[in-house]
């Protein structure tokens, strides 16, 4: 048999019984209050007695839940004294998250900058597409493509979504790109996380709907993959500026029109509102910002 009770149940014994309340241990734990709930009456069918009386709007621990929770508490304070000092043996560490394209296109050409201004913080970089959950993975920051209406998180924009085309000027000059209603004689390089291409073509076109769906499309999981095949001469691709800020500087790809679709969504660096930002990872998310208001617009 397990001695070993389940962790996470002593931790919301712990915060209930300090708070006397299941709603405040859980806003201390960035939890709902029914998870605590669930966590105290999980300890009681393992220890196979009650340690709270529920009563309307308040929560009483029972003479057993109080010694038990006297006799594990010295236990739970050196926990967290030692990882606290663990932690801040590693304060000058911070990990960031971000979608590949940013992690391929943007960072790389400002990263020295961080790193000159910054040179203890150790970085941990990761490139996906997966969301980040802060309650479990060790992700300090992560920059998110989203339209910033979660209220359990703390997002500043670094860029507004803009779609603009581009493509190879060759490309443009053989299919003779002057206006939007050129486009039918394109192919489209779309992404499945952006499809704004009949969005785009309603707006700036006179192309009907039929017309619309018979431009020929090639969709990629990735708009990193869609910019490459652009540069290829496969077509034309949709993105925001900074993400093709190198291939406009060298020629490689133009904007042959000026049309801009504006959304509500953009690219935000984000972390968890209640959870406590480290040093190095409140640094990186100025840095950020800072680099992100300075690009060209």
């Amino acid at each position: 048999m397990n001695d070993y009770p389940p962790f996470k149940s002593l931790i919301s014994l712990d915060a209930a019984i300090r708070h006397s309340s299941f709603s405040l241990a859980a806003e201390e734990l960035c939890v709902t209050p029914g998870a605590v709930g669930q966590q105290i009456q999980k300890l009681e069918e393992w220890l196979g007695t009650a340690l709270f009386i529920r009563q309307t709007r308040q929560v009483l621990p029972t003479a057993e839940g109080l010694a038990y929770w006297r006799h594990i508490q010295p236990a739970l304070s050196q926990i967290a004294d030692a990882s606290r000092e663990l932690k801040s043996r590693r304060s000058k560490s911070v990990s960031l998250s971000m979608p590949p394209g940013f992690a391929a296109k943007w960072l790389p050409r400002r990263l020295a900058d961080f790193v000159t201004r910054h040179p203890d913080v150790e970085l941990h970089l990761s490139a996906t597409t997966s969301l980040v959950n802060f309650e479990r993975d060790a992700i300090d920051l992560t920059i998110r493509y989203f339209r910033d209406d979660d209220p359990n998180l703390d997002a500043t924009l670094l860029y507004r979504y803009e779609g603009r085309v581009y493509c190879r000027p060759d490309y443009a000059a053989a299919l003779a790109l002057k206006q939007a209603d050129d486009l039918q004689r394109t192919t489209l390089l779309d992404t499945t996380t952006q499809p704004y291409w009949p969005r785009w073509l309603q707006q700036f076109s006179q192309l009907d709907d039929s017309q619309i769906a018979a431009i020929p499309c090639i969709h990629f999981d990735q708009g990193l993959i869609a910019i490459e095949a652009a540069k290829q001469g496969q077509g034309v691709v949709m993105a925001s500026p900074f993400l093709v800020e190198e291939e406009l500087a060298t020629g490689v790809l133009i904007e042959p029109f000026e049309h801009c679709l504006l959304l509500p969504t953009g690219y935000y660096i984000v972390h968890h509102r209640k959870l406590a930002i480290r040093p190095a990872a409140l640094a990186l998310k100025d840095w950020l910002i800072e680099q992100a208001r300075a690009a060209p617009r």
